[in-house]
């Protein structure tokens, strides 16, 4: 748009208006300023204060729980996303006049850490001093160095998440470590104990071999990897039961007399029975398990195919033969009966791995195993064929490859069986020395080709191939794992809890359907379909950092002592001492607070004297499982907390399997209620083309550069504005999105101070909610129009906020400031503001509204920005940088709506901005011809006529819809059926506004000068 030529008064003139002048600065500079806000904050104990203010008020209580991240490293762009997250979430609810506590939590126990700490030892030589302690000295030692590990990368986070401009009770975090925390756990524990949950058993569990300890469910994370794919023929004992099962003929007919006839469903068969002897395929990716094979499973409803394959004789499943044989490239391939899997079971066969020493078939010695593995198993009930429903045609043979001590299925099959439970592998991944010599001492990932190739040259293999799938790996080491069978520790999740009779599953499950609300919902079926499916829960670990399982074993390891009355016991001892003292004390002291002989549940006979404490360390899921008792009850009233269950959950979508399912199996275990009411999850951040983030593709964005190139409200802002519920893009380009938008805010917030500078509000305003009464503005002024904008936007925004819904409240706000305010209102009310007397009426209209929604917007702006929000609600208070430091938005709550402030609203508006824009339209044409064309450039040498059928309009202020429209006068006319522009270049122009109002002549001072602007100046 061209400016009018400054006439000769313009200098003169220009010190006559009211010009915008503000202490808030254009340029944030939020990473210079940013810290003396927290230094500000810190200093009057701002978060203490909060929570002082809204206990006062009485206003509600709204519980959040903060799920503890892992104390091991720098915080990267995953906890910047969900801690800004929570942040917000606190902030609103306190904004909104609830008491609303953030207790900010670590992880501080597990293998991550203690791993870490190992690398270091031994790479500091001391690796073989460690070796020569014994175990309980040895263990302490390694726990001293992971404190101090844990120690030290808490602060670092805790540092980290303050510059984010998190508010949370820092003075007094939650470490799964501290001593307060392990007793409250080990009540947890106890609790289970008592409703019957808890068991010790030989189980088939994922074990990590790099780091020697079982794995939970989740603890896993799935990989690519490539394995070897091997299909085994393993042959019968008996040829004769085999054929009898498939109803051939007992004659006996040898290959070259065979005369084929046509069989069953067309297929072609033999007349009679081979000479040779049969075999069972099976199909399996794990090679290394074949050792350890005692059983092979089939469908007893399924059809299975006696079928004479390149010159053997095999026995797969009928749906699937086409497909094998296929793959093999068979050249041979007839069918010669078939049978259906029931007729299969408690046939024999020899294992293809075990010979004697004159070749006959053999087997391992059962007799050496482990007590618990062959309890209840019959030794001579080992390779048969067993009947199993997990079979399918999805793939394979339809001949499942059974190993009670490596699989869960082979597990449960092996009990049902009465199989032993045989797991061949040691801690480390090698073999034992019941195995065949070849392989005894082997890592069983070098052991994979070896058997593949002995199974080739024996004749046993019949194809093999290498294919890549995803494989369970542990979640910190990132190393592949396996199933092996070992004694651990679990909580049944099919028991019937002593309280109620219910299973944590079924109690889980209808839970989770009627009591807990999902945000996205969608998360509700994710959950159920985990709980569902998943295993009994083990919680053991065989590692030191952690927290003990204070179980005690009589001499004979058999006998043990674990029962409510002595794990509470040992709990009293770990809140005065902490889990170190299990290390540290002889079993006599912690069970000092133990009375044998007042328990009715513990073992008869047991000598506590001759005591051995066990060796197992908790699964670090149930420390940080237990957090809703030892950090929400325990800091609220304990079993009898109104802060349980909490109001809210926010995690990671992957905390489904994990933090969200575990706290809620150990609530319900302990208490029969969830720790919680609602579950709301975020996705996770990948690169901009959709990839997951990592080092070694160079696309990982650090949160440092960040915070240093953008500062914490800029990335708050970021944060805010995204859909969160799925996988979340994150790049550069996008913070700079993120800048740009938050500058149009804050400019806007600054146009408005900048017209401030000259303006003390009354009492009543200052008071802020509900305080100020809001009569005295006309109902058809700009004034009531915007104010009732802002209060319709207030109500969203809030609602968004009551929902989680940031996104589409940060677009509001943003739309708000962008639109309403700067593009219209400020535009509209600039010429007012610079131009009408200083305290005329209008202008302390215009400024009172101003004051009014620059405070609303500070507020509603806190949780989001909130370094910004303050800055801008002290310039509002013209507080100077050292001046009242406790003054401060964030200990304010949201606006009352005004309308319960006395706003009125003329129901006219509607009308009028309908209005404005088809005017605009027309003034737009007007333009469009150019100066070339004749058009009007400037709006103010514009005039306008707007239509006007209903009179609606006639009740506006000429005045005030002229400045809507950005032109020199405005006429609403009841004839009119179109907006037409007038052409006022003809008319004399204000030397000081530019208007050409018609009021416009010359003055007493020589200037031409409009009525308002004369009185202004104070000429006649």
């Amino acid at each position: 748009m061209s400016q009018p030529t400054e006439s000769p008064n313009a200098a003169k003139y220009k010190a006559t208006l009211n010009l915008p002048k503000t202490d808030f600065p254009m340029k944030a500079n939020l990473v210079q300023n940013e810290p003396a806000s927290m230094k500000r904050w810190e200093s009057i104990g701002l978060y203490g204060r909060v929570q002082d203010e809204r206990a006062k008020s009485n206003t509600g209580r709204y519980v959040f729980h903060d799920g503890p991240p892992y104390a091991n490293g720098p915080i990267h762009l995953g906890h910047l996303l969900n801690k800004c997250l929570k942040d917000i979430v606190v902030r609103t609810r306190t904004m909104a006049g609830l008491a609303c506590p953030y207790i900010p939590g670590w992880d501080c126990h597990g293998l991550p850490i203690e791993h870490k700490v190992l690398t270091d030892l031994a790479a500091a030589g001391k690796a073989d001093k460690l070796a020569t302690l014994d175990e309980d000295t040895r263990r302490m030692a390694i726990r001293r160095e992971c404190r101090k590990h844990a120690e030290k990368y808490q602060k670092i986070q805790a540092d980290a998440m303050k510059r984010l401009l998190t508010l949370a009770d820092y003075e007094h975090p939650y470490l799964t470590m501290s001593a307060e925390y392990e007793g409250a756990t080990l009540e947890v524990f106890a609790d289970l104990v008592e409703q019957g949950l808890v068991y010790r058993q030989l189980k088939s569990v994922h074990w990590s071999i790099a780091n020697e300890t079982a794995l939970a469910d989740a603890e896993l994370e799935y990989y690519d990897r490539e394995d070897l794919s091997v299909y085994v023929d393993f042959e019968a004992d008996d040829a004769g039961a085999v054929y009898d099962a498939f109803g051939l003929p007992k004659e006996e007919l040898t290959t070259e007399s065979t005369e084929d006839t046509e069989g069953e469903d067309g297929e072609e068969a033999e007349s009679g029975r081979p000479h040779q002897r049969p075999s069972f395929m099976i199909w399996t990716t794990t090679p290394w398990t074949l050792p350890a094979n005692v059983a092979i499973a089939v469908n007893p409803d399924f059809d299975y195919a006696l079928a004479h394959i390149d010159g053997n004789y095999t026995v797969v499943a009928k749906e699937l033969l086409d497909k094998v044989t296929k793959a093999a490239k068979a050249e041979e391939v007839r069918i010669l009966a078939v049978t259906k899997g029931a007729k299969l079971l408690g046939l024999r066969y020899r294992h293809p791995l075990y010979t004697d020493s004159k070749g006959a078939p053999s087997k391992p010695d059962f007799s050496k195993l482990p007590a618990e593995a062959m309890r209840h198993a019959n030794p001579e009930g080992v390779y048969r064929i067993v009947g199993a429903d997990y079979v399918t045609l999805d793939d394979g043979t339809g001949l499942v490859h059974t190993a009670p001590g490596h699989g869960e299925d082979d597990y449960r099959t092996g009990l049902r069986e009465h199989l032993p439970i045989y797991c061949p592998v040691l801690g480390n991944g090698k073999y034992d020395d019941s195995v065949p010599p070849q392989y005894r001492g082997l890592l069983i990932w070098d052991a994979n080709p070896q058997v593949v190739e002995a199974l080739r040259a024996s004749g046993h293999l019949f194809f093999d191939h290498k294919f890549t799938h995803s494989y369970p790996h542990d979640w910190r080491g990132k190393t592949p794992v396996i199933f092996r069978a070992t004694e651990q520790w679990f909580v049944g999740v099919e028991v019937p809890t002593k309280r109620d009779g219910k299973s944590i599953r079924d109690l889980s499950l209808s839970t989770t359907e009627r009591d807990v609300a999902f945000i996205p919902d969608w998360g509700r079926n994710r959950m159920r379909g985990m709980l569902e499916s998943r295993p009994d829960w083990c919680i053991s670990r065989q590692r030191a950092w952690g927290l003990p399982i204070p179980a005690f074993y009589a001499p004979d390891g058999k006998t043990c002592l674990l029962t409510p009355a002595s794990v509470r016991a040992v709990a009293k001892v770990f809140r005065e001492k902490g889990s170190d003292a299990w290390f540290t004390e002889a079993p006599a002291q912690l069970l000092k607070h133990y009375d044998y002989a007042a328990d009715k549940d513990a073992p008869k006979g047991l000598d506590l004297g001759s005591v051995k404490k066990s060796q197992d360390i908790f699964d670090v899921w149930f420390e940080s499982g237990s957090s809703w008792n030892a950090v929400i009850r325990e800091r609220s009233g304990g079993k009898n907390s109104k802060d349980f269950p909490t109001d809210l959950y926010l995690e990671g979508s992957d905390q489904h399997r994990g933090w969200f399912q575990l706290s809620l199996l150990t609530a319900l275990g302990a208490t029969g209620k969830a720790p919680f009411k609602t579950l709301l999850t975020h996705g996770f951040i990948v690169d901009k083309d959709g990839r997951k983030m990592s080092k070694s593709l160079g696309n990982t964005l650090e949160v440092e550069a960040l915070m240093k190139n953008y500062g914490a409200d800029v990335c708050r802002w970021w944060v805010a504005s995204l859909a969160f519920e799925n996988d979340i893009k994150a790049d550069v380009s996008f913070f700079d999105t993120a800048g740009e938008a938050y500058r149009k805010v804050r400019n806007t917030l600054r146009f408005m101070l900048s017209n401030l500078s000259d303006f003390t509000p009354d009492a009543g305003l200052t008071a802020g909610s509900g305080g100020a009464s809001l009569s005295d503005i006309p109902p058809a002024s700009l004034e009531a129009w915007v104010l009732g904008e802002f209060d319709s936007m207030s109500a969203q925004v809030k609602k968004c906020c009551h929902d989680c819904d940031f996104r589409e409240a940060t677009s509001t706000l943003y739309n708000f400031c962008n639109d309403t305010l700067s593009a219209l209102y400020c535009a509209a009310t600039k010429d007012r503001l610079y131009c009408d007397k200083a305290d005329s009426p209008r202008r302390r209209r215009t400024q009172k509204t101003m004051w009014l929604l620059t405070d609303g917007l500070c507020r509603l702006l806190a949780p989001i920005m909130p370094h910004t929000a303050d800055e801008a609600f002290r310039a509002l208070h013209k507080i100077g940088a050292n001046d009242s430091p406790e003054r401060s938005v964030h200990l304010l709550a949201y606006l009352a709506p005004l309308s319960a402030q006395g706003l009125k609203i003329d129901p006219a508006w509607p009308t009028a901005i309908a209005a404005r824009d088809t005017a605009l339209k027309a003034l737009e044409t007007e333009r469009a011809k150019g100066a070339g064309g004749g058009g009007l450039e400037n709006p103010l040498d514009a005039g306008l006529t707007i239509p006007d059928p209903d009179g609606a309009l006639a009740k506006f202020d000429p005045a005030d819809l002229a400045d809507l429209l950005g032109v020199s006068r405005v006429k609403a006319d009841r004839a009119a059926s179109e907006p037409t522009v007038q052409d006022l270049r003809n008319e004399p122009r204000c030397e000081r506004s530019w208007k050409r109002d018609g009021t416009v002549k010359q003055r007493s001072d020589g200037g031409m000068l409009s009525d308002r602007d004369a009185l202004a100046v104070g000429v006649s």
